[in-house]
């Protein structure tokens, strides 16, 4: 859409300035990638001196599928300090939910030195409900972001109260009537009235008063080893859009929209993005055993399924795969968001290249990244700039489903190494797994994963629940100290500017990213977009599309800082300053 362009000069006076001093040298714009690979960062494991002691409950037979598919973590500012604060889901088992016990899910705050404080109980966010993923938005519009927390049994609605604490507002809200295996979720202003409306998917109909028997039938074998059941040989549920009414409540709208007109399925980690660029955002839905749902907004509020002409359905082979994680990246600075989808093991991550015009193409073994992925159980994925060379790589976590694979007989382990793929700038990845340090080498039973920059200093940090035991932080450190940028966006009307669209220009550079509700496996990546700029020192163009189709346009913003912009307004006054971080 056409819109009104604001030139903003000079701006750099109100950016809030988070430069460290580093005397290491920059890179070179015009490095090879063999030579940037010899200077990558190494991964370091600093939950420890984080101070999180969050302890995710899991049973060690995993007998049920509702025991294997929790995990997910959410990044949210929750009291927009600056500073992103880290929200983990917790689950039971079934003997535990037949006990009546439950666990205890857990809200970290940032102290701004590296370190983070359990406030869960002071928020009142502890106890939600059997918890799968979570995701924020700002349902009411009142530029506090809210948390939604997926379950097994429906979803809860925390309204932030500005304050510190949340308040569940469920069944004022309108969502108390949703009470299926609810586990991928995503906010989205899919008709452009600048409230955000909400895409919940659900899974398994499962049922604690019918339990499938582990091991007793071939879907419940894995190898020849008798496993718990599903999904498939079990029954999938239907997904549900929520329409956002504008004065606190939700309508479901799924009939109306033709998102009903899909098949039941084993529905998983959901997304919104504008991926054909018309100006209404669409829907992705990666569903597991399963084919996957593209929804193409026509904007005039209705939806069809359209991800079979597409390209995004299946696999190019014609096969149903198990899909689970979801990564959106313009990964070849098209301006287009490709995805990736993590996958069961003895498949492969799907890469599907975004050709434009509502057409994909099966890119995994091209891209380099089928091989890596295929031993692997993978699920919490996400693209990032791990290096800051103004490219985007790619993250996948892995852990598989069935602790009965140690027995040594199924030829695989229950515990998993995670992914790191190196953007080599043609189209393809290489595999760097093995060259970042040992941490993320660690075997473990990885679900969700979030990406942001925790410590406002340009790093990406990756934050890993993991499925048994404590989580996992990662942070990047050393190599070529290559500039950043960061932006927050801050809506008139969608405040959190949900699926708002910025590109940033450096010379012949042009990135593209989209704030994102949702995402990765059941989880919440940071809201605030970064962008590595290699060794440019400043950017000489950042266009914002702002949800509603307005463009403003901003120039010769300086490096190495994270900007704040209100629609309408261009760069607003900084946040007090912050305090150096410690080493790591």
């Amino acid at each position: 859409m056409a819109g009104c362009l604001f030139f903003l000069l000079p701006i750099t006076l109100f950016a809030v300035d988070r430069r460290q001093k580093d005397d290491r040298p920059r890179a070179n714009p015009a490095s090879t990638s063999a030579a940037v690979e010899a200077s990558l960062p190494q991964l370091i494991d600093i939950t420890d001196s984080t101070g999180i002691k969050f302890d995710h409950q899991s049973s060690p037979e995993q007998k049920y599928i509702v025991e294997s598919m929790s995990g997910g973590v959410a990044l949210i500012d929750y009291d927009r300090d600056g500073w992103p604060d880290i929200y983990f889901t917790n689950a039971q088992s079934v003997d535990m939910a037949l006990a009546g016990k439950k666990s205890r899910s857990a809200l970290y705050h940032n102290n701004h030195d590296g370190t983070f404080t359990d406030v869960t109980d002071k928020a009142g966010v502890g106890y939600p409900c059997w918890a799968s993923g979570a995701v924020v938005g700002d349902y009411n519009n009142d530029g506090w972001p809210d948390l939604l927390v997926t379950c097994f049994g429906g979803v809860v609605l925390y309204r932030n109260n500005g304050d510190g604490t949340f308040t569940d507002v469920t069944r004022q809200a309108g969502l108390g009537g949703d009470t299926g295996w609810a586990t991928g979720a995503a906010f989205g202003d899919y008709d452009n009235d600048g409230w955000s409306d909400l895409f919940i998917s659900h899974y398994v109909n499962f049922n604690l008063s019918d339990l499938p028997a582990f091991g007793s039938s071939p879907t419940c074998k894995f190898r020849g080893i008798a496993v718990q059941c599903g999904p498939r040989g079990l029954k999938g549920s239907s997904s549900n859009l929520y329409h956002n009414n504008g004065n606190g409540t939700f309508s479901d709208v799924s009939k109306v929209t033709g998102i009903a007109e899909s098949a039941k399925s084993f529905g998983l980690t959901v997304v919104w993005s504008d991926f054909d660029g018309d100006g209404h955002i669409d829907l992705f839905q990666a569903n597991d055993a399963g084919r996957n749902y593209l929804y193409q907004n026509d904007g005039k509020g209705h939806f069809t399924d359209v991800a079979f002409a597409a390209g995004v359905s299946v696999s190019q082979d014609g096969y149903e795969q198990a899909n689970m994680g979801v990564a959106l990246g313009d990964y070849l600075h098209t301006g287009l968001p490709s995805i990736v989808i993590s996958h069961f093991s003895d498949e492969y991550a799907a890469f599907f290249q975004n050709l434009g015009e509502m057409n994909f193409s099966d890119v995994s073994y091209l891209s380099g990244i089928a091989a890596s992925t295929a031993h692997y159980v993978g699920w919490g994925d996400a693209f990032f700039d791990f290096d800051n060379d103004g490219w985007l790589d790619l993250l996948i976590m892995n852990g598989h489903v069935y602790p009965q694979v140690d027995s040594g007989e199924a030829g695989a382990r229950y515990q998993e190494p995670g992914l790191l793929f190196f953007n080599q700038r043609d189209g393809k990845f290489k595999d760097i797994s093995k060259l970042v340090g040992p941490a993320l080498q660690v075997p473990r039973v990885s679900r969700g994963a979030a990406v942001g920059d925790l410590f406002n200093d340009g790093r990406i940090e990756i934050v890993v629940e993991n499925l048994k035991g404590q989580p996992t932080i990662l942070r990047p450190e050393g190599g070529l100290a290559n500039h950043w940028i960061g932006i927050e966006l801050i809506g008139r009307t969608n405040r959190l500017a949900l699926n708002a669209r910025v590109r940033v220009t450096t010379g012949a550079l042009a990135q593209t990213d989209e704030v994102r509700s949702g995402g990765s496996y059941l989880s919440q990546n940071d809201l605030r977009l970064h962008f590595g700029l290699a060794g440019n020192d400043h950017i000489n163009k950042l266009e914002i599309t702002w949800p509603a189709g307005k463009v403003e346009t901003l120039t010769n913003l300086s490096a190495d800082r994270s900007y704040e912009i209100k629609e309408g307004e261009g760069v607003i006054s900084p946040e007090k300053a912050k305090p150096a971080l410690p080493k790591f």
